[in-house]
């Protein structure tokens, strides 16, 4: 799996120019991709999604949170070997 690595300027050339509402945008969405990261490479537990096997859930515990939800969840999806994060979010619970 290939882990997002860009920064703003390598991510103008795929997807044009960030202006600054969108780059509000990517820092308001919250969880930094170093977390996202460290949670696709040493999660504390993987679990399949149980409609389809392509999907995994990638749990890290997070204990410097204030918030209750300390688990970061990255949902990752698999097509053709390649695995692309679909979403990442914090949760109370491994579920």
């Amino acid at each position: 799996m290939t882990i997002l690595t860009l920064n703003k300027k390598e991510l103008e050339k795929k997807v044009g120019k960030i202006d600054s509402k969108m780059e509000e945008l990517i820092t308001m969405m919250g969880t930094p991709i170093e977390e996202i990261k460290e949670a696709l490479q040493k999660p504390d537990k993987i679990t399949t999604f149980s409609f389809d096997e392509d999907i995994k859930y990638y749990y890290k515990y997070v204990k410097s949170r204030v918030s209750s939800a300390k688990y970061l969840l990255a949902i990752v999806k698999y097509l053709n070997g390649e695995g692309y994060i679909i979403t990442s979010y914090f949760v109370r619970h491994i579920k």
